[in-house]
């Protein structure tokens, strides 16, 4: 197939090196990619937000499916335009993307579905958000209900960091103020085609910018698959994910469906497992990153198959994907002063090294090219390179991870030391 990814970061990157995988060859192009990806797919010239050129390009170069990797292209609508030309394209349209483009949006729907959540309120003044802060109690849970790139989220029990934080989104629109849930935290992928899902493999990612959960949200430090202590709770991982797809994936496909607003795509559930049972933190309409990059290096089922699949509406026919049973991580390294303040521009060494130990693939988020030819790529945003390491089990994979993480040089890198070690252990 010819294939156009919209997007240019590690999520865009993972999604193409699984295409690129398969026993098929595919003919990828990427609007506008980075660095690392120009390695593995042709970058070409698109705005991946106007829905006008990409329907444009795709017809002219007649490409056969568009996946949208990216949140704000969804938001904007170029999935709607692609499909009023009749070109297949993975990801939900504008009035379905709502799901991650307004948190009151999915909590509506799922309040209409019957989806196991937390209580929210939604406020639109500072009085209303400490009005909820007295009715959920700390600690206090605040959501920008529009996008925030990962970061419009905050937990704490300071209740004038989380009045301060309410603030710097309220100007937007109302912020949710939302009852605090305890437990682990899932993330586990449905590809949809609006009426039929299919699961992927869960995976658990880590928010917080350093070791031990401390620090400032970030878009994610890092991530493991699978997750074999949910056969603890659950019986099996495969126990886990029928009950999830029974009580939230399908109930918000059929409400979103029933509503004329058919969801193809992905849909990401952020999930608790609270001592009352599993909870809807939130949704995304697309891929998660860095959760992407453990559970696609895992699929057996080719990744193109199952777009394919979900954007043309015949996923019924497509049976239950497959997955390894190797243990995959990732650790991300990022820019001195990310998530708050990243320091960009600077060069990035020994990739050739780290790329050398075996099991590791690098993935990258934000990287350019030097003008000067002959020179190292450039660090150009917060979270730079995912390394990514697959293995027969935890400890081996982390072992050849943080390996290949000790021979990138970035100038005032950082990068978490624990990821995945508690199963490891």
């Amino acid at each position: 197939m010819k294939i156009l990814v919209l997007g240019s970061g590690a999520r865009e990157h993972a999604i193409i090196l699984a295409l690129r995988a398969e026993e098929v060859e595919h003919e990828i192009v990427v609007a506008p990619g980075n660095a690392g990806i120009a390695h593995d797919a042709t970058p070409v010239s698109v705005d991946p937000l106007d829905a006008a050129a990409v329907t444009a390009f795709a017809n002219e170069h007649a490409v056969d499916l568009v996946v949208i990797g990216p949140e704000a292209p969804l938001v904007a609508g170029v999935a709607d335009e692609l499909r009023e030309r009749g070109i297949p394209v993975f990801g939900p349209g504008r009035a379905a993307a709502q799901l991650e483009g307004s948190k009151s949006f999915a909590k509506r729907v799922m309040d209409a579905a019957g989806v196991p959540t937390g209580r929210a309120v939604r406020a639109a003044t500072t009085a209303e958000v400490e009005a909820a802060f007295d009715d959920l109690g700390a600690p206090y849970v605040v959501k920008a209900d529009g996008l925030a790139a990962g970061k419009g989220v905050i937990v704490t029990d300071d209740r004038a960091e989380a009045l301060a934080h309410a603030a710097q989104y309220l100007p937007a629109g109302p912020v949710l103020v939302e009852e605090f849930l305890s437990g682990p935290e899932v993330s586990l992928f449905f590809l949809s085609d609006g009426d039929t899902v299919r699961a992927l493999s869960p995976a658990q990612d880590f928010k917080r910018a350093f070791d031990g959960d401390a620090g400032p949200n970030t878009g994610g430090m890092g991530a493991y698959s699978p997750l074999p202590w949910l056969a603890e709770q659950f019986g099996s991982e495969q126990a886990f994910v029928e009950e999830v797809t029974r009580d939230v994936a399908l109930p918000v496909v059929r409400q979103l469906d029933a509503e004329g607003t058919p969801f193809i795509g992905l849909l990401y559930a952020g999930l608790i497992l609270t001592p009352n049972g599993v909870r809807v933190i939130e949704f995304n309409a697309r891929f998660g990153d860095p959760e992407t990059q453990v559970v696609l290096p895992r699929l057996q089922t080719p990744l193109s198959q199952l777009l394919f699949a979900a954007a043309s509406g015949t996923l019924e026919d497509q049976p239950e994907p497959e997955f390894r049973d190797d243990a995959a991580i990732t650790v991300v390294l990022a820019s001195e002063g990310y998530p708050e303040s990243p320091q960009t521009g600077r060069p990035i060494e020994g990739l050739d090294a780290a790329a050398e130990v075996e099991g590791v693939r690098l993935v990258h988020a934000a990287t350019a090219s030097p003008d000067a030819p002959g020179g190292s790529l450039i660090a150009t945003g917060g979270r730079v390179l995912n390394v990514v390491a697959v293995a027969p089990d935890f400890r081996t994979a982390r072992d050849r991870a943080y390996d290949a993480i000790a021979r990138i040089r970035l100038e005032g890198a950082h990068f978490r030391s624990d990821i995945a070690a508690r199963v490891a252990e």
